[in-house]
């Protein structure tokens, strides 16, 4: 089987090469998308390669470009806009809330919004409060969008095309800790399925639910239970509305406990939404309460120290684990 060696940030590139190679209607916009090659290097020759009236560079005004590309999606586009960070999306939140996630509703079926919103989400690379938050779970509560995750290469290149097909408008978190992530893309790797959770590992003592930057933390806690005799079934939510309430239900119904690590703040949480789902549909599977490990309820330090204090870590999903198994009701 042919494999190529690559990283997320390229996958999500060639995603993007793809999709404007393939539609005419496809364009990108967004802050320094164009000759500068997008805040953390996705779009990087594109401009060179498509030209500026595909790839185009927008005035810092989140409201207004991403209120153009939701014009432009019920214009007959399939326009991708980017947002630099997650936190600068809610100059925008107005637009997608009130616009893009209610126009179908509000028009009687009559408009579709088919724009795909990309942004940056995610703590671990010091750029203090106001580029490091994880939102996520703010948009995963709007009904009328689809909240999309990915964490792994074929992820990052596969969850494209089928999220510019989708008529209703689409909100894809990339964490920032990935893109410099590297592995292995075969020629097998087609487009991702939206509607479904993943399971990275298998296991049965206990499953261990994420998503986004948080699944490699995951996976190394598994390795580290593993060593102690634990068996971790992981969990990659990747699609964060709708949630695959069969695939963690199954789950959990397989291992009888669950951690959650969500990198959002404890308080009204995702974390804390799957834990209810957990309890309203798989109450009596559970051997033992269900654990959350979620970031600190603070703004995202900037010292190196204390954004690693405030964040999951993979240690503190092994603690956490470890409480899980050892419990006896």
């Amino acid at each position: 089987m042919t494999s190529v060696t690559t990283t997320y940030r390229e996958a999500l590139r060639e995603a993007l090469r793809e999709a404007l190679s393939s539609d005419d209607r496809v364009f990108l916009l967004g802050e320094d998308v164009g000759k500068y090659g997008g805040a953390f290097g996705v779009s990087l020759g594109l401009v060179e390669e498509f030209g500026p009236e595909r790839v185009r560079d927008t005035p810092l005004s989140e409201s207004a470009f991403v209120g153009a590309g939701i014009g432009a999606a019920i214009a007959g586009m399939r326009p991708i806009v980017e947002i630099m960070t997650v936190n600068f999306s809610l100059l925008a939140l107005d637009q997608i809330l009130n616009n893009a996630a209610t126009l179908l509703h509000m028009s009687g079926g009559q408009l579709s919004v088919p724009v795909v919103i990309r942004m940056t989400t995610g703590a671990g690379r010091q750029l203090a409060a106001q580029h490091s938050h994880s939102l996520e779970g703010w948009y995963a509560h709007i009904p009328g969008i689809r909240v999309l995750a990915p964490a792994t290469l074929p992820d990052a290149r596969g969850m494209l095309a089928p999220a510019l097909a989708d008529p209703d408008p689409v909100v894809i978190f990339e964490h920032g800790s990935l893109y410099n992530v590297t592995g292995e893309l075969t020629a097998t790797d087609g487009p991702s399925d939206l509607s479904s959770a993943a399971v990275r590992r298998s296991g049965e003592d206990i499953t261990l639910l994420t998503y986004g930057g948080s699944l490699p933390k995951a996976l190394a806690a598994a390795d580290v239970l593993a060593a102690e005799g634990i068996s971790a079934e992981v969990v990659d939510l990747r699609t964060l509305r709708p949630l695959d309430d069969a695939t963690i239900m199954a789950s959990v119904a397989r291992t009888h406990r669950a951690v959650i690590v969500d990198e959002g703040w404890r308080t009204g949480s995702l974390a804390a939404e799957i834990s209810a789902r957990i309890t309203e549909q798989a109450f009596y599977e559970l051997d033992a309460p269900v654990r959350r490990v979620c970031s600190a309820e603070v703004p995202i330090p900037y010292a190196r120290h204390l954004e690693e204090a405030a964040l999951p870590q993979a240690d503190d999903v092994v603690a956490a684990a470890r409480e899980a198994v050892g419990h006896r009701g």
